[in-house]
């Protein structure tokens, strides 16, 4: 199906393309040059025309599947570079969106590294009661896996703690909500009990019980809306996305060296949580297959991605396999949280060590560093000569949060990322572009050299504008969403369009790059929470 449509545009665009260069053959006057040129233009309307029809044709087809090709990209996938030899099975080919390089990719390198805090911060969980109920008091010692906390709207879940030691201090911010509960870990950590469970017979209701006594729970998210998932709602499908494209992203293919146990582990326990199936998104952009712990799995269902980022968002992944909506929920979890649930079982224990990758211009020593959930970042950045000067992220430089030195890493983030602050204004700014800069604009010839990698700081380049449409955002999301009119939608509490322009499919890191490229400056990813904490309220 797909050689015929090939061949039917061929040769119409060659049919066309011939007509006004015969004209031209045959013409020597000013006035016929200029009547050619005129043909000339009517034909280019003309092929734009007929790739934007044949684009919307052949993704109606696509998605009747009449066509062997995904139900987005219509025309322009038919021409889309073929998949890399080692890819098999379902492959999606997108094309929409843009992969910011930085320079300070951490080195495949490992450190374990001992911290003198943690902490569990409750705003961390999307929907928590600013004043959960803690369970101990400063002074007291807890164990590895202790309930540490538990939100009164959902009492049945728990949120332990990832290490044995003191808990040292509950930190409180406005209206005193409390933002951090910090423990002292001991120097020998010490693990609550974990109860054996036989995989083989255990039923799905014993096995979830499992995972919320265990403390394992938190780590399995719901979309729509990102929350912490229902423990009863039985969802549709749940994903995996084994890559990450965002700006300096940690390596996964590394990460999962030697926790190839663990992982398989853990994939087995998910199969087990839903009636549908386990989806592993997969790597497709690189010259070689990725990790053989993901390509070899069996008990997952594998789909491989290719293009710029945000590929590697699970949510744009699920958009492309099997859409969520606001009654087909689905759960999605990172590689390091599979690793983590796949440990009860492998160790019997709960054992949140991660990986967290140290990246961004200024960090000295980039490098992969072995610490608990939650640790101090002073630790990770100790030897750094950082000032007021540097801004600390805990996540990537889209959607991860700035940090103090004193603060701590985000409950589910595997990255640190320290980059300069942008309060140097330059003369004329965008006026005169005088230095390189990553930006999805053609102003900058960044387009001339792909490869190229770049020092940031924080400076948007501008202040906040009105709020015009560009089709920026478009360009930025692979998705058959229309971004700009869902934030306006948005913004007058129109739930309906809100639904009806897909809001149930997105989270914060989907829209992040479209706040990056935004001409107008707007705060995306805080409006979109703003629309989804709507909807949620409303049921």
């Amino acid at each position: 199906m797909v050689i015929r449509y090939r061949r039917l545009i061929t040769n119409i665009l060659f049919l066309v393309l011939l007509s006004p260069t015969s004209l031209l053959a045959q013409s020597t006057s000013s006035e016929s040059f200029l009547n050619v040129g005129l043909v000339i233009m009517a034909v280019i309307v003309f092929i734009t025309a007929l790739i934007l029809v044949g684009d919307n044709l052949i993704g109606i087809e696509a998605k009747e599947g009449k066509v062997n090709i995904p139900s987005t990209g219509g025309f322009s996938r038919l021409f889309a570079k073929k998949p890399a030899k080692y890819v098999e099975g379902s492959y999606h080919a997108l094309t929409r969106g843009f992969d910011i390089k930085l320079t300070g990719e951490a080195k495949k390198e490992v450190e374990s590294i001992p911290v003198s805090a943690v902490a569990l911060q409750p705003p961390n969980f999307t929907g928590m009661s600013p004043i959960p109920k803690v369970l101990f008091e400063p002074g007291q010692e807890v164990l590895a896996g202790d309930a540490l906390f538990f939100d009164k709207k959902r009492p049945d879940i728990k949120y332990v703690s990832p290490v044995s030691g003191e808990v040292a201090a509950i930190n409180r911010g406005e209206k005193r909500a409390i933002t951090e509960i910090v423990i002292i870990p001991d120097k020998e950590q010490r693990y609550r009990q974990v109860p054996s469970v036989d995989l083989n017979t255990v039923s799905r209701e014993e096995l979830i019980t499992f995972l919320i006594n265990t403390g394992a729970w938190p780590f399995i998210r719901q979309r729509p809306y990102n929350l912490v998932a229902k423990p009863g709602d039985v969802p549709e499908n749940i994903f995996v996305s084994t890559f990450d494209t965002a700006p300096l992203a940690p390596d996964n293919d590394f990460i999962i060296q030697g926790q190839e146990n663990e992982w398989e582990k853990g994939i087995e326990i998910l199969t087990k949580l839903t009636d549908g199936k386990v989806y592993l998104g997969l790597n497709a952009n690189g010259p070689d297959a990725p990790a053989k712990a993901f390509t070899n799995i069996s008990s997952a269902e594998k789909v491989w991605f290719s293009g710029p980022h945000p590929v590697g968002n699970v949510g744009v992944q699920i958009h492309h396999i099997h859409p969520v909506s606001s009654t087909n929920i689905a759960w999605v979890l990172g590689v390091q949280d599979v690793i983590v649930i796949g440990r009860l079982f492998t160790e019997g224990r709960f054992n949140a060590e991660r990986l967290v990758a140290l990246t961004g211009q200024c960090v000295e020593d980039r490098k992969y560093v072995r610490v608990p959930l939650g640790a101090k970042i002073s630790e990770l950045v100790k030897g750094q000569e950082l000032t007021d000067a540097h801004r600390i992220i805990s996540g990537d430089v889209l959607s991860g949060h700035k940090k103090s030195q004193e603060g701590y890493l985000d409950f589910y983030d595997d990255q640190l990322t320290v980059i300069d602050e942008g309060k140097e204004y330059e003369m004329f700014g965008w006026l005169l572009p005088l230095k390189m800069r990553p930006s999805t604009s053609k102003t900058y010839p960044n387009f001339m050299f792909p490869d190229v990698e770049f020092e940031v700081n924080t400076n948007t380049h501008g202040e906040r504008r009105a709020f015009v449409v560009t089709g920026q955002y478009e360009n930025m999301l692979p998705m058959d969403i229309y971004p700009q009119h869902l934030m306006k939608a948005i913004l007058t509490n129109d739930y309906e369009k809100m639904e009806g322009l897909g809001i149930h499919e997105l989270a914060e890191e989907d829209i992040a790059l479209c706040e990056f490229a935004c001409t107008s400056k707007q705060p995306l990813q805080h409006i979109l929470r703003q629309g989804l904490d709507m909807m949620r309220e409303q049921g």
